[in-house]
């Protein structure tokens, strides 16, 4: 049983988390400028839709396992490992897409930690879309440095 309230724990981090960069994206889709707004204030949408979907689904899943999502933008700000950063007008398309990158990082990893509690816990189907959002986030990554002229894993 107390591995079920460490998945518990671990899914309702990512809710608050997926909460926040949900609103990052927005923010960057919105505000974002420049000779290659279209591109990106496009990709900032395709990006918040995966996001809300993802969101969605990972508090479900938690319910469907007996826990209760954060549901309140405080929980969400406690909880979150994705930080708020209001828009300071200054910001590039460069440095929008860069945050992005690290805000996926820090999910990435957190996923992976899901992953591998998942298994040990003998939680499959958890662990399963875990994988499929950690499959995917890496794929983001990879095309977001290559905006960047990056290679996937650079810092």
């Amino acid at each position: 049983m107390e591995k079920q309230v460490e998945v518990q724990e671990q899914l309702n981090d990512l809710v608050a988390t997926f909460g926040v960069f949900n609103i990052k994206l927005y923010q960057h889709h919105f505000y974002v400028k420049g000779p290659h707004f279209f591109n990106l204030h496009e990709k900032f949408e395709e990006l918040y839709d995966g996001v809300t979907e993802q969101f969605d689904e990972l508090a479900e899943r938690l319910i469907a396992i007996g826990g209760k999502p954060y549901a309140t933008l405080g929980e969400f700000l406690e909880h979150s490992l994705v930080k708020e950063t209001p828009y300071n007008g200054k910001e590039t398309a460069e440095e929008m897409v860069a945050s992005t990158i690290s805000d996926y990082k820090i999910i990435g990893e957190k996923l992976q930690k899901g992953i591998d509690l998942t298994g040990k816990a003998g939680d499959d189907p958890t662990q399963d879309l875990l994988i499929g959002y950690k499959f995917g986030i890496d794929k983001t990554i990879w095309m977001l440095q290559a905006y960047l002229g990056k290679n996937p894993l650079d810092a």
